[in-house]
């Protein structure tokens, strides 16, 4: 129809040339807007694993991690996700992700689950001020926004992830950066130096604080606060960051006989900090947080508050040759700390070192390697002296489309 209306403009100025530019923008003015659906946008990624190459120790396992960790590995579809996201107005965007592989157990797969829902409501002109409503990832952690689809490591470090378990919950969240900055975490994602999105250089919370897909259990709110900010200097990019949070938690599931708290009410805070260098070509992504949250306690079979700690780094190289791109990367992870949404908000001391590669040949296709070398405690009333130490190799077959 554009091109229609330009013929017909171009056509008017034989006939009165100093009227062609103010007829042409009178025609234009009259093009249909999009509807709605029109603007709709649709896309998504599909992950296929395989854990069990030189696997030395079945009974090493990550609940949180992947359950196809341990025990008698075969191929897994660790994630299915369908995107579907628009701007369907200057001020209202949307989005909406449904996950098809879910897991509640080891033995149960390939459920379908929400993962987000939410949308966001410009307070401007450039949106640079916005509230998100609905289920999101909680800001805390530049490796838990960051999305699946773009991380390096299998799966994200024990020590920020067990902040939220599955990144997200349903609330009210705040967001700010200029559009310059805006540009900048979008170019970050587009031009694969591995971003986390754009959460705003401050963003400010409060959600239900029971994690993703689950009721509040108390009438207490989390409310979470984060700062970042990138610089660009010379051809670097890098960004610093600070985050915190704080709430009740209330427990989801306990084994007979342990002791807890009358309302099974917990104290859960945390304060934590992030250095990010973006690979080009040589990246640094570093985390650390400290707190209090709930944890099991085998001396008095009860679930008690205590400190936690612990961080991660992950060193990568970003080599891009023949329209293809290679990034060997390695990650040592630390946390000491109980696991609030587990058994008896499980008891972890985890040291690990992964080392890999992720090979782009285009655009629609990823294979990661990663070797893991892992020493993990993980402890509740039913397993209360568990100590696990084993090597294996882990492969990922990745689609995005």
């Amino acid at each position: 129809m554009k091109n229609i209306l330009l013929v017909v403009a171009v056509s008017l100025s034989w006939l009165n040339p100093a009227q062609t530019v103010k007829d042409s923008s009178k025609l234009l003015a009259f093009e249909p807007q999009k509807k709605w659906f029109e603007k709709v946008q649709i896309r998504g990624y599909l992950q296929v694993r395989y854990n069990g190459l030189f696997q030395t120790n079945e009974d090493l396992s990550c609940e949180q991690c992947d359950k196809s960790w341990g025990g008698d590995n075969d191929f897994f579809i660790r994630r299915m996700r369908l995107i579907f996201y628009g701007q369907l107005s200057p001020r209202v965007y949307f989005y909406v992700q449904p996950d098809f592989a879910s897991a509640p157990s080891s033995s149960a797969l390939h459920f379908g689950q929400l993962r987000d829902a939410y949308f966001d409501i410009g307070l401007d002109r450039d949106n640079a001020f916005r509230f998100r409503i609905g289920q999101s990832k909680v800001p805390y952690g530049f490796e838990n926004m960051q999305s699946s689809q773009n991380r390096l490591p299998l799966d994200r470090a024990d020590a920020f992830n067990s902040a939220v378990t599955n990144e997200r919950d349903l609330g009210v969240f705040f967001y700010w950066a200029p559009p310059r900055i805006r540009k900048l975490y979008s170019s970050l994602v587009n031009d694969g130096l591995k971003g986390s999105g754009d959460y705003g250089v401050v963003g400010i919370g409060l959600y239900n604080g029971q994690t993703a897909n689950r009721q509040e259990a108390n009438s207490n709110k989390h409310v979470v606060a984060r700062a970042s900010y990138p610089i660009q200097w010379k051809n670097q990019i890098i960004e610093t960051g600070i985050q915190a949070y704080k709430g009740k938690f209330s427990l989801l599931t306990t084994s007979p006989g342990v002791g807890t708290l009358d309302n099974k009410l917990y104290t859960d805070e945390r304060i934590g900090a992030t250095l990010v260098l973006y690979p080009k070509p040589f990246g640094i992504l570093a985390e650390y947080n400290i707190g209090r949250g709930p944890e099991y306690d085998k001396l008095s079979n009860s679930v008690v508050t205590r400190p936690l700690k612990g961080g991660y780094i992950t060193a990568s190289y970003k080599l891009d040759f023949k329209g293809q791109t290679l990034i060997p990367f390695s990650r040592y992870q630390y946390y000491d700390g109980g696991k609030k949404h587990e058994l008896d908000a499980r008891s972890y001391e985890v040291e690990e070192l992964e080392i890999g590669a992720e090979w782009q040949p285009n655009k629609n296709f990823e294979l990661v390697l990663m070797y893991t070398v892992s020493a993990r405690r993980f402890e509740d009333s039913d397993n209360p002296n568990n100590f696990q130490r084993g090597n294996l190799l882990r492969i990922q077959a990745q689609l995005n489309f």
